[in-house]
């Protein structure tokens, strides 16, 4: 079977978004892409107070200068397309009140016809848990177990009962139900997340790094998987960040995922042959605007099917 590919949707600050969201989705939709895609940043701190992924010195990327809400931005699209499913890689759940994230998922699932995938994390960000955090940062863990537990009871069936450090529901009747179950992803690469992972999610939603840190990190999951007793198969979206150039890229540094369509492709192809469900291709931060995402977009999944992904 093929590997379906998905689309970032355009969040960042060079996009008008009330246009540009459902004309990409709705474009992406024709091409042929099967999902598309949102992010979680919450704000930009100036100056930074700790570096990207907290790594000391390690600068903010501009495009992290205003993105927009991940959910409105779903909803936009939602209403332009019929068939593609509609993800986050990811939302920072702890950013978020359970109960009102539970219900806003299944609202849009359910106005969606069950097109919704739930990808969630922990994020890493001092300055966004100072700012919308539920809890501290460092109980981030806790609250995404339980994000994920009000989930499962708020878009199961009535009533619904739920007693957690966060949340209380004594028996309340809550709708809208979603059109299916939800799918929730979870973003995870150490031994804690990713057990999190095979006992209480549906999927994975790995980064692409490079190839052979992948296909490491996918066999430790599965052997997990199968040391847990877990009988479902894991879900699977890599998402990949995109650095696309007109021009090809002939340093010796190139990085996964850098350089031209036919490049972009190229590491599509190596990335697929490691038997990963689905790939989604964020090429937003490269575009100077709308009509070049989409002619970009077009072109690497045009290539993309061709090469055999």
């Amino acid at each position: 079977m093929a590997t379906r590919l998905g689309l970032s949707l355009p969040q960042n600050r060079q996009y008008a978004l009330g246009k540009d969201v459902p004309d990409v989705a709705r474009t992406a939709e024709g091409i042929g892409y099967d999902s598309l895609w949102v992010y979680e940043r919450a704000l930009f701190p100036e100056p930074a107070t700790q570096g990207l992924y907290g790594i000391e010195g390690m600068p903010w990327p501009d495009s992290y200068r205003g993105v927009a809400e991940p959910l409105v931005t779903l909803t936009l699209a939602a209403a332009a397309t019929e068939r593609v499913r509609l993800g986050s890689s990811v939302l920072v759940a702890p950013l978020h009140q359970p109960f009102q994230l539970a219900k806003s998922l299944a609202t849009l699932d359910a106005a969606s016809g069950g097109r919704v995938i739930a990808g969630f994390g922990t994020g890493w960000s001092l300055d966004e848990y100072a700012a919308a955090g539920i809890r501290p940062i460092a109980e981030r863990g806790k609250v995404l177990d339980e994000t994920i537990e009000v989930c499962r009871a708020v878009w199961g069936p009535d009533p619904v009962r739920y007693d957690g450090r966060l949340t209380k529901i004594e028996s309340a009747v809550v709708g809208p139900k979603p059109a299916r179950p939800i799918p929730i992803l979870l973003a995870a690469s150490n031994k804690r997340a990713l057990t999190r992972l095979v006992d209480h999610a549906d999927g994975w939603l790995p980064v692409g790094m490079g190839v052979e840190q992948i296909a490491a990190q996918w066999a430790q999951l599965q052997d997990l998987a199968a040391e847990r007793g877990r009988k479902e198969p894991v879900q699977t979206v890599l998402r990949v960040n995109a650095a696309y150039s007109a021009k090809p890229y002939d340093g010796p540094d190139r990085r996964p995922f850098q350089g031209n369509a036919d490049q972009i492709v190229e590491d599509l192809v190596a990335h697929a042959a490691i038997g990963l469900e689905e790939i989604l291709v964020d090429l937003q931060d490269s575009a100077r605007d709308a009509q070049e995402l989409k002619d970009v977009a077009s072109e690497v999944y045009e290539k993309a099917r061709a090469a055999g992904v």
